[in-house]
């Protein structure tokens, strides 16, 4: 069935999308309009995990081989507080430049016969679309315009953010906490291309003020910043682009996803906070689920339902992991004192809703026995087959040999 889908926002929620139907049926019309220029973007590295790329592998292996050839790669998390420094190995970690990003997915959907308009400013459902997709971020005109119908809530973090870049190159994904006189600063660092990394510093208001960064102008402020975070950068300088602000993280729900024909995609839909480096990805996940949705169902009414019903459940657990990861941050100072093999072991737990209820120490000693327990359990998973035919042999052993005289 020829289907006319216009897309109004060309991040990647959009931009996959358009690909995923465009694959599904060529001959389906879809337009993706987005207002800024061609090849410019907020934003500077975005961070991913294999299991992405095994998702977008799946969907579509142009996209994923594309996006994995221009992406770097970690496995490690290193955390430096004051003049210590602690590195554990982890999961394999992959960072990409959020414009190399978008040129991989434009020029896939090009290919595929999507339409890209830029420069092209959309704040009303356009007429004639059998399909309109709110792809246009946080701050979505479309959604707005509908809010209460979409039952938008927005909350607003206690701690001041700002996104920057550095020539540093971190080779791990790094976590610097920088004491000053007004409290703790801390920075999250980690590389997306062979000569830059992205890096988003975050402090609480009374540091924020404490140190003039609110009074501070753009240069002032990036120097203040390179001396707290010196140690890490080694000399690098951090960059930020123009306008780059502080600012608070907005976490934004909705009730419903979707009204009449106009169905809400990406951060238009949900935000979670950047601590847990999964905006892309669940922007990117809900196009595969859209595009799956539409693709089983035939009544568009049936099939954005069943899109909203599968996400809104697929959330939950991030969302939830989400708040608690930026409650984590917010009450820094009840973890800050301890060792840092401890701190970061507990960092690496601040998804779990027990810790702000449990002393840090306390939790630190349980989650270890935890850890032992499971070990040992896995061991006699492990042990129990092999233990049952040795005993057998034993056994058999014994009745094939002649009785003693």
């Amino acid at each position: 069935m020829h289907v006319k889908v216009v897309c109004v926002g060309g991040g990647p929620a959009g931009l996959y999308l358009a690909i995923l139907l465009k694959q599904q049926d060529p001959s389906h019309d879809i337009t993706v309009h987005e207002r800024n220029p061609e090849g410019s973007t907020y934003g500077w590295g975005v961070t991913y995990w294999r299991g992405l790329l095994d998702k977008l592998q799946e969907h579509d292996p142009d996209t994923a081989r594309a996006i994995e050839t221009h992406s770097v790669r970690w496995s490690d998390g290193v955390a430096h507080v004051r003049d210590l420094t602690t590195r554990h190995h982890g999961d394999q970690g992959f960072g990409i430049g959020r414009h190399r990003l978008l040129d991989v997915l434009a020029g896939r959907a090009r290919a595929l016969g999507v339409r890209l308009e830029f420069e092209s400013e959309t704040t009303r459902p356009p007429a004639g679309a059998d399909l309109v997709v709110a792809a246009d971020g946080v701050h979505s005109a479309l959604r707005t315009d509908r809010a209460a119908r979409f039952g938008t809530r927005i909350t607003s973090g206690r701690n001041h953010y700002i996104w920057l870049g550095t020539t540093k190159v971190f080779d791990a994904f790094t976590f610097a906490f920088a004491e000053t006189e007004h409290g703790w600063i801390w920075a999250y660092g980690y590389g997306y291309s062979a000569d830059h990394s992205t890096c988003v510093v975050e402090c609480s208001p009374e540091t924020f003020t404490g140190l003039g960064l609110d009074r501070a102008d753009q240069t002032e402020g990036l120097v203040l910043l390179e001396k707290l975070f010196a140690d890490v950068l080694d000399g690098h300088p951090l960059i930020a682009r123009p306008g780059a602000a502080w600012l608070h993280f907005r976490t934004l729900t909705n009730r419903t996803w979707h009204d009449g024909n106009l169905v809400l995609l990406g951060d238009a839909a949900h935000t979670t906070h950047y601590s847990i480096g999964a905006g892309t990805t669940l922007a990117l996940e809900d196009a595969m689920c859209l595009a799956g949705a539409l693709r089983e169902h035939t009544a568009l009414p049936e099939a954005l339902a069943a899109y909203e019903r599968r996400r809104q459940a697929e959330l939950l657990s991030v969302q939830s992991a989400a708040r608690y990861s930026a409650q984590w941050y917010e009450s820094l100072p009840r973890y800050i004192g301890l060792p840092p093999h401890r701190m970061f072991a507990l960092l690496g737990q601040r998804h779990s809703p027990l810790l702000p209820y449990v002393p840090p120490q306390l939790y630190y000693g349980l989650d270890k026995a935890a850890g032992r327990m499971e070990a040992l359990r896995r061991f006699k998973r492990w042990l129990g087959p092999r233990a049952a035919r040795a005993l057998h042999a034993r056994s058999t052993a014994r009745r094939d040999q002649p009785p003693s005289s």
